[in-house]
Formats: C-alpha cells, sequence, structure tokens
C-alpha cells in the first residue's frame, strides 16, 4: 500500500450547529471526484439534534450513510424518507435541490454517519435532480472467513473471491464507496488499480501499518494493491474510489459550479424560488 498523502479531519458546525468531522478538498484536486467527506459521531443528542433545516444545493451530489441512529430527509421532489442505520441516500442535485435532515426522534441514543459530497462534472450540473437510497434494497455486504466484512455503499465492489454490486451504482466520477469493519488484527487485501483516486478514512479503531486512527484519511496510490492492516481493537473505515473530474471549481457554501458567474446565477435562481420548496 502506497500513501500519497495523510489528512486529519478538522473539527466543524454545519446545518443549524451540528457538530461534525470534516475533510474538505474544494480545491478540485485532492479529493476529485469527491469534495468533502464530513463525518458525525455523537452519543450527545446536543450535538446533532438541531439537525439542517431546509437548505439549497446546485453542482453536487451528496451521498449519506448512517451508521447508527437516523434522520428524516425531505426535498422538493416531494421524497420524505427516513434513514436509519445501514441505510446509504444519494441525490444528484443538478440544478437544484431544496432538502433537509432532521434527526428522528429515536436517535436520542446517538448518532454516527457521514454526508459525503462528490463533485458533477460541468455537463451535468445542470441536469433535472435525481434521488435513490436504499431503504428498500439493501447494501450488500461480503463476509470473509476471517470476519472481516465490506459493505457495498455505491459501486462494485470484489473481495475474497466475493463480487457484489450496489443498489447506487451511478455517482458522478464512477464514485464507489464501502464500508470495511476489521476485527482485531486482520487483513485484507483490496484491487483499486481501476480507479484513479483512492481515498480511505479512519471512522473506528487503527490501521496497524500506519499506525493512523480514527478521523485520519489517507489518499493511495491505486497502482499499488490496497492491503488494511487492522490494530488490536480492530478498525472501521470507509473507502472511496472514483475517476477524477479534472475541471476547474468555483465553490460557495451549497454551491458548486465551475465559475463565479455560475455560482451568482445559482444564488440569484434560488431567491427567485427556481429550486422550490419543501
Amino acid at each position: 500500500m502506497q500513501i500519497i498523502r495523510i489528512n486529519k479531519a478538522q473539527a466543524t458546525q454545519d446545518g443549524a450547529g451540528v457538530n461534525i468531522s470534516r475533510i474538505a478538498g474544494f480545491d478540485g484536486k485532492s479529493l476529485d471526484p469527491f469534495l468533502m467527506i464530513d463525518e458525525l459521531k455523537s452519543d450527545n443528542s446536543s450535538d446533532y439534534m438541531a439537525g439542517f433545516p431546509p437548505h439549497p444545493h446546485r453542482g453536487i451530489e451528496t451521498f449519506t450513510y448512517i451508521r447508527k441512529g437516523g434522520f428524516e430527509h425531505q426535498d422538493q421532489m416531494g421524497n420524505k424518507k427516513a434513514i436509519r442505520a445501514g441505510d446509504v441516500q444519494w441525490m444528484s442535485t443538478g440544478r437544484g435541490v431544496i432538502h433537509s435532515e432532521m434527526p428522528l426522534s429515536d436517535a436520542e441514543q446517538g448518532m454516527h454517519g457521514f454526508q459525503i459530497w462528490l463533485n458533477m462534472p460541468a455537463k451535468d450540473k445542470m441536469r433535472a435532480p435525481r434521488y435513490q437510497d436504499t431503504t428498500e434494497h439493501k447494501a450488500p455486504v461480503i463476509t470473509t472467513n476471517s470476519g472481516a466484512e465490506l459493505k457495498a455503499l455505491a459501486g462494485s465492489w470484489q473481495l475474497d473471491g466475493q463480487t457484489v454490486q450496489s443498489p447506487l451504482n451511478d455517482l458522478a466520477g464512477n464514485g464507489a464507496i464501502a464500508d470495511v469493519t476489521l476485527p482485531a488484527d486482520q487483513q485484507i487485501t483490496l484491487d483499486m488499480s481501476g480507479y484513479g483516486k483512492v481515498l480511505i478514512y479512519i471512522h473506528s479503531g487503527t490501521l496497524a501499518d500506519t499506525r493512523l486512527s480514527a478521523t485520519y484519511q489517507l489518499e493511495l496510490d491505486p497502482a499499488h494493491p490496497v492491503t488494511l492492516q487492522s490494530g488490536a481493537q480492530g478498525a472501521g473505515l470507509l473507502v472511496l474510489a472514483g475517476q477524477p473530474i479534472g475541471e476547474k471549481i468555483a465553490h460557495m457554501g451549497p454551491f458548486v459550479m465551475n465559475t463565479q458567474e455560475e455560482l451568482q446565477q445559482a444564488v440569484r435562481d434560488y431567491h427567485a424560488g427556481k429550486f422550490g420548496s419543501i
């Protein structure tokens, strides 16, 4: 496993005061085709109960994965869904989405989840928005003889002679995302050579060969086999892969376009009510 760079998530707030850890890559290079990895992990309801009231997006895809607790999603397309532990939700916002994500009442025992942003190529940024989740068709799981588990959240994955494909397989940049759980002192190897970008985000435990623990993110060279070795406490990892888009990025809050003029147009369209309402 060849490490290109290491980042550590920074504590910040979003929504109506939700405490999160964030890896940001709005330079269009360091995470491309991904833009941001937000982790919400807390057993203190005051960290997340204010939630994410209605807000707009344009030009990105949002990918939400819940490991513990849950949110109710609602958007102007008419979708209203409870996204609970194990569920994944994807929105390709295109020309505009208004949505909210508010904690479910039974999430008071804690919350652990992620929202990941992907950049959309310029040719798709103004297409109609799309929505999909796994509440009815769950993400498939590969379990090895050693007890390692790979949950295919998006895209197609191979491990230990098994191949699975998530119901979500149309992410921008050919994005693929998996949640890997390793028991103590266990190892798996993934062939990621078909991708141009490979990222690992540690959400629990440690990677023994790096001694890195939760909230660290690694960029790996996809030309080398990705060997993941857990420490004595095991490890939980998000593996993210995709093909870099390589386009200029103009970013302002919930909007990601290619030029400043496109950003200003997004703001005008939002204030004119062209994103709809919920």
